[in-house]
């Protein structure tokens, strides 16, 4: 693996080979943690490593606990955001019916010789839900 290291300022640069062990923990490190490879090497290098305070195994369990109840939630909320976009499909479709039915409503007030309805409530309602 190499590694350019750029200075904040300035043209000087570093190439820097890395082994292929040495490069590819650090890619395994990077899609553990899901954190980008250079924050992970800068890291190595300053040394900025935090020591975890308190019980990491418990906080794990806490964690799995909260996914655990997100999942629950999320299995009753499925089915309704599937109902709500059917009926906002639903509102869409009766939308272009009704963007419809007003154009041909001016259309025979035109030929009746009456003047055209325009409704600009009706208008908004109707781009509303298109």
């Amino acid at each position: 693996m190499r590694l350019v290291i750029k200075p904040e300022k300035g043209l000087g640069k570093m190439v820097v080979e890395l082994e292929d062990e040495l490069g590819g923990e650090i890619e395994r490190l990077s899609e553990r943690y899901g954190v980008p490879v250079e924050e992970i090497i800068e890291l190595a290098l300053v040394g900025e490593f935090k020591k975890p305070e308190g019980d990491v195994e418990r906080l794990e369990r806490i964690v799995e606990e909260v996914e655990g109840k997100v999942w629950k939630l999320e299995k009753k909320y499925a089915p309704l955001r599937f109902k709500a976009y059917g009926l906002s499909e639903d509102n869409r479709i009766l939308a272009i019916e009704l963007s419809g039915l007003v154009a041909e409503n001016n259309r025979l007030r035109r030929l009746l010789g009456l003047p055209p309805n325009r409704d600009p409530e009706l208008r908004k309602l109707i781009s509303y839900y298109l």
